[in-house]
């Protein structure tokens, strides 16, 4: 499949190196001639220097082969316009647009016939969903569903007073009380896929499966804090800000939104009237402070600068606040972030790569593709849903019969509405959908690729 990324910063780069990886041919634009220096020297593709909704650039792009175009440039309208002249050029080829601006949100989605638009990405968005999510069970330090959200993996970092401190996964089902798999456990840094004689160590960071009804009883049986906030600060007034504070006031808690900026805050407050926003700086400790830090459920740092979030985040953990949640722009940050033990990170721009990734495996394979992708684990793991069909191959077969490829695993069967975390006597059939897990060398395009 042929692909061409119209945008090379941080979102065009990331997308770049995962196509690449998974043997796509990409083709790269950018206006930036030393940016597309650099992205040549990094990346094996071809580049193609220029204004990338010129029809004069994109021909050069190859358009007219292309089997899709990614416009990720910096300026929403830029992007649109792309991928109309894309389509003009090419009345196949599919199109994704990145669309930022809250504005555009509800006209974009009415007219994406007109703009010759696939799909629409906004990252900023799905970044206030994660968070969202996030609050609702603020002992977990991450969750992707599936199963139309009948199971999860969820994240958990082992503290030093955890029940899980020095037990062996063979013995984990019955300290939880709930049927669960770890399938990934981070320590250190490095990702392994454990047997039942691995012995969880305070500071691993594990991931866990298990249907989504158990996740309120498993959290309680761990002795980790369940109910949900009420009043929550949000530091920094950027675009996350904006949907998230909308997300939280329309279900009623008590949101308090701190921007440096005066004119920003004068406008976020016209469009938040049901949230207190407020000037000043999130980074002043006496500020803060006076805000009632100590007093808030949970706290979300979202300025322009990771470095900032951060120093915040650890400020507001070393005042004891019950769920602190970390936005980040810069993924190569991965081991800053565990040596600081920040807890719950969202990286807007990762967000937004996997949901695009997700998009192009569906278009390679519309028959058995993944119905779902999520990266987890810094990036050092994949979880992929598939629905079983005629074409699967071992279908009622026990799972201890069957002969996977390496670091393949599955970590969930849902049959009908039942999820059921899988044992060797388990089996699936058509018409069921799996959860597989692997790691990043080994790509899955199809159900049966996981097969030996």
């Amino acid at each position: 499949m042929k692909v061409i990324i119209a945008g090379a910063g941080k979102v065009g780069c990331m997308l770049t190196k995962k196509l690449l990886a998974e043997g796509y041919e990409v083709t790269l634009i950018d206006n930036n001639q030393q940016v597309m220096e650099v992205c040549s020297d990094r990346f094996d593709v071809m580049s193609v220097q220029g204004n990338c909704a010129s029809m004069e650039v994109l021909e050069q792009a190859n358009i007219r082969k292309a089997d899709l175009l990614i416009a990720v440039a910096g300026k929403d309208e830029f992007n649109l316009l792309c991928c109309m002249t894309a389509h003009g050029m090419n009345p196949d080829i599919h199109t994704i647009a990145r669309i930022r601006n809250p504005e555009y949100g509800d006209q974009i989605y009415k007219m994406r016939d007109t703009f010759a638009l696939s799909m629409t990405v906004n990252p900023e968005r799905q970044a206030a969903l994660e968070i969202d999510r996030l609050l609702n069970y603020p002992g977990f330090l991450r969750r992707d569903t599936f199963a139309r959200g009948r199971a999860e993996i969820v994240e958990l970092k082992i503290k030093e007073n955890s029940k899980l401190c020095n037990i062996a996964l063979n013995d984990l089902n019955s300290i939880v009380k709930s049927k669960v798999l770890v399938c990934a456990v981070r320590r250190n840094g490095v990702v392994s896929a454990p047997d039942g004689n691995f012995v969880l160590k305070e500071g691993d960071r594990i991931y866990v499966t298990a249907a989504a009804k158990e996740l309120t009883s498993l959290l309680k049986n761990l002795g980790i804090i369940t109910h949900k906030a009420k009043r929550v600060i949000l530091c920094g007034g950027g675009k996350v800000s904006f949907y998230l504070a909308q997300m939280l006031s329309r279900a009623d808690i008590d949101v308090h939104l701190i921007e440096k900026d005066r004119d920003r805050c004068v406008e976020l407050a016209k469009y938040l009237p049901d949230v207190s926003v407020i000037w000043g700086d999130a980074s002043n400790q006496t500020f803060l402070e006076s805000e009632g830090l100590e007093q808030c459920d949970a706290l979300v740092t979202m300025t322009s600068y990771d470095e900032m979030n951060m120093i915040i985040s650890l400020y507001a953990q070393n005042c004891n606040v019950e769920q602190v949640i970390t936005k980040v722009d810069h993924t190569e940050n991965s081991m800053i972030q565990d040596i600081l033990n920040l807890g719950s990170v969202v990286c807007p721009k990762e967000l937004c790569c996997n949901q695009i990734v997700r998009y192009v495996r569906a278009m390679e394979n519309t028959t058995g593709a993944a119905l779902s992708v999520h990266s987890f684990a810094e990036g050092q793991m994949e979880a992929l849903e598939f629905r079983v069909d005629e074409k699967t191959r071992n279908c009622g077969k026990p799972l201890k019969e069957l002969q996977l490829r390496k670091n393949v695993l599955i970590a969930c069967i849902t049959r009908g509405k039942m999820p059921v975390i899988p044992d060797g006597e388990s089996t699936f059939d058509v018409g069921d959908t799996l959860v597989v897990v692997t790691n990043g060398d080994v790509v899955l395009h199809t159900l049966n690729d996981m097969f030996a």
